[in-house]
């Protein structure tokens, strides 16, 4: 007995239109993006190839003077400057921005003028004003001003007034960041202007503060670097002086150099910490 096997036709395919019609999904080729990514990759590996294998880069040198005392000493000596100048220049800063924010014409002005004048002229001539005040002040006040500032006590001062100018904006946006009916809440419940400004306004205004002042403070560890020029011994003066004796200058610049890259990146991890518990309950933090 045979059995014939019927054979019955396919249903015919789904057109646009059939409710049972589905869009076939095809990803996008990104050929040239994976092309300029291998290109990237392989151009980085030969920079580094050629960094580590060139002579002249003189990697032992480096190694023998990375921990060296004197270069250590610029380091702390330069950390030491970027604490006292961050600290000094965001208290300054910051009553320079309550006097712009007030509705005193008179502070508002003084304010203003300030940090114009000191945002207009370059670091390094400030540093040597104050280096050679004593040319132009020779007594204030009966004292001799001639010896009265030495090369540290000058980098602190021209440091700090120049960073407070900076300070001052950064700090001046972030109160302006907070929203008008807070204040008004504030000024509502009896609260005093100062009160307002260290229980309402500031921790606020910490979330717009943060980003650009982890920035400065970065810079202002790199801008510690200028002081070499009033002969402060901070790490890039210390690592000056010994290539001046060896003049091994290129792996002795090295030197300051991974020491800069290696605290910066230490500071760049803090600073988004920071900024995470800052951003706490506004979808910011990441």
């Amino acid at each position: 007995m045979s059995t014939q096997t019927k054979i019955l036709p396919s249903p015919p395919p789904p057109v646009p239109g059939d409710p049972s019609w589905t869009p076939r999904i095809v990803p996008v080729r990104r050929t040239g993006q994976w092309a300029a990514a291998v290109a990237v990759i392989v151009g980085l590996g030969l920079l580094l190839v050629s960094v580590v294998r060139n002579k002249a880069f003189q990697w032992d040198v480096v190694g023998d003077y990375f921990t060296t005392a004197s270069v250590l000493r610029g380091l702390g000596l330069t950390l030491w400057l970027t604490a006292v100048v961050m600290v000094l220049g965001f208290a300054l800063g910051t009553l320079l921005a309550v006097m712009r924010l007030s509705g005193n014409r008179v502070l508002g002005a003084v304010a203003w003028g300030y940090i114009w004048l000191f945002r207009s002229t370059p670091i390094l001539v400030q540093l040597l004003f104050w280096f050679n005040i004593g040319a132009l002040y020779p007594t204030v006040l009966g004292v001799s001003t001639v010896n009265l500032l030495g090369p540290v006590a000058v980098a602190v001062l021209g440091l700090t007034l120049h960073e407070a100018a900076y300070a001052a904006e950064v700090v001046r946006g972030g109160i302006l960041s907070v929203e008008r009916g807070q204040l008004e809440a504030a000024q509502s419940l009896g609260l005093g202007p100062w009160r307002r400004l260290r229980r309402i306004v500031l921790p606020q205004a910490m979330r717009a503060i943060v980003p650009p002042a982890g920035n400065m403070l970065i810079g202002t560890l790199k801008g510690t670097s200028i002081v070499s020029i009033i002969a402060v011994q901070d790490l890039l003066y210390s690592v000056q002086l010994v290539y001046h004796r060896t003049y091994q200058v290129i792996p002795l610049l090295l030197v300051a150099t991974l020491w800069y890259v290696a605290v910066t990146s230490l500071l760049s991890v803090g600073q988004y910490y920071v900024e995470r518990h800052y951003a706490r309950g506004t979808g910011g933090s990441r």
